[in-house]
């Protein structure tokens, strides 16, 4: 997991209310349990025109042209603005896999779902809870926005939002850890017990 570092970027705009993690990954899409390759079918059935189904060449696929992502305005953009209760619905993890494969680093939105919110740090996504009127103000905003982590504030040309973030899933993120890379910070302790353990039990 790469550590998060501060984002000045665009944010694309997805003005809906109770976007549901099929929304954000359709259920064809997770027979893979690969973290990579989800991006392209990132609200799929938003997106596009025609059904997706795995293996299709996205590429030739007619593009919904009043969905936000087909807007060039927001090529690029790193930052995803939303409504609340964001990533409700069912809890697979695949959701914050698209949404990182896609290019987001950072969800901005008055709430999460709870499993969603989880899932989000643990695969290097910032989920910022902001009210309700701070994200009306950015949804109206129309230039670049700045995200830093370290100093927990979302920045506009004239002004700055602070977040709250907890301290552990902060130095994770900072430090791009994911649980399995907390986990081999004690390699050799683990491959310490492992060698005494087998030495006082042989026959395992």
């Amino acid at each position: 997991m790469q550590a998060f570092t501060t984002i000045n970027s665009i944010a694309a705009p997805l003005d809906r209310a109770n976007i549901d993690t099929d929304a954000i990954i359709p259920k064809q899409f997770l027979k893979s349990i690969k973290r990579s390759g989800f991006g392209p079918n990132l609200f799929d059935e938003w997106r596009y025109l025609d059904h997706g189904e795995v293996g299709m060449d996205n590429s030739k696929r007619p593009l919904n042209p009043d969905f936000v992502l087909n807007n060039p305005k927001y090529a690029g953009a790193q930052i995803l603005l939303a409504r609340e209760n964001f990533g409700c619905g069912s809890s697979r993890e695949h959701a914050p896999w698209a949404l990182e494969d896609f290019g987001f680093k950072a969800i901005i939105a008055p709430s999460f779902a709870d499993i969603f919110y989880n899932n989000c740090f643990k695969n290097g996504i910032l989920p910022i809870v902001l009210s309700h009127g701070v994200v009306d103000a950015l949804f109206a905003y129309k230039g670049e926005i700045g995200v830093d982590l370290e100093s927990q504030c979302v920045t506009t040309s004239a002004n700055t939002y602070s977040f709250e973030v907890d301290a552990e899933r902060k130095r994770r993120l900072l430090n791009g850890l994911d649980d399995i890379a907390l986990t081999l910070q004690y390699e050799d302790d683990i491959r310490h017990f492992e060698v005494k353990h087998f030495k006082r039990h042989p026959w395992l």
